[in-house]
């Protein structure tokens, strides 16, 4: 089975283990590949909707691995019990959508080694909230998939509160750090789109101006990002 750059991506971030829980697993792609490159022993591949769910048993079935992966239709972690899953993977949707997730099932997502975190939009969200409410944010990676961004985050639930820039919470400090190509590329996205924005900005009123200065101080920062590299 061939997975997409991102799913690669996400499977790259799992370490040898019993159990997983893919929660919005779609075709259950994740869960197909790590149980036959004998990644995890056994899943569950869990979705929202009813139509994903049939899929990904049809898919699970023809891999023959039916045996080692259970499909169950609810939402977010509802599906899973305490200590059935050792890691939880969260991907393809909404940052807010996944911050809330976790906090709908906090006592479930405490007992993870770790989880792996993939928002399709507001990463920002997801990040404040992971640093705000103490998680340990363990590693972070970024893809380029079909011309679209992916940020992908490892995390493990914790206690101990870290308040950043905000800046930080929308360029991460750890994928700064590792200097890779693919985030010299996001930055230059941001700054392009936010550029475009600030030029765009013309009205003579109090929030376009403040608006204005706001931009001014993140295009400044994203500038001196990409000093970096």
């Amino acid at each position: 089975m061939d997975l997409s750059i991102r799913l690669n991506v996400i499977v790259s971030m799992i370490e040898k283990c019993d159990s997983v829980i893919d929660v919005g697993t779609d075709h259950g792609y994740v869960p197909i590949y790590l149980v036959k490159n004998d990644v995890i022993k056994s899943a569950i591949a869990s979705d929202i909707n009813r139509g994903p769910v049939e899929k990904a048993r049809n898919n699970i079935a023809e891999s023959g691995v039916s045996s080692q992966i259970s499909c169950r239709l609810g939402s977010g972690l509802s599906t899973v019990k305490k200590g059935e899953a050792e890691i939880a993977i969260i991907a393809g949707m909404g940052g807010n959508l996944i911050r809330d997730i976790l906090e709908a099932d906090l006592e479930v997502v405490k007992q993870f080694k770790y989880m792996i975190l993939q928002p399709v939009q507001n990463a920002e969200v997801l990040r404040e909230y992971l640093y705000v409410a103490g998680y340990n944010i363990i590693d972070e990676e970024i893809c380029n998939d079909d011309g679209k961004f992916y940020e992908i985050i490892k995390v493990k639930y914790d206690t101990k509160p870290l308040i950043l820039d905000s800046i930080y919470y929308e360029i991460s400090k750890i994928l700064l750090d590792k200097k890779e190509a693919v985030m010299k590329c996001f930055i230059e996205y941001k700054l392009l789109k936010y550029s475009k924005v600030y030029d765009s900005l013309n009205d003579d009123t109090i929030l376009s101006k403040n608006r204005k200065v706001q931009l001014y101080h993140v295009i400044q920062k994203l500038k001196g990002f990409l000093k970096c590299f």
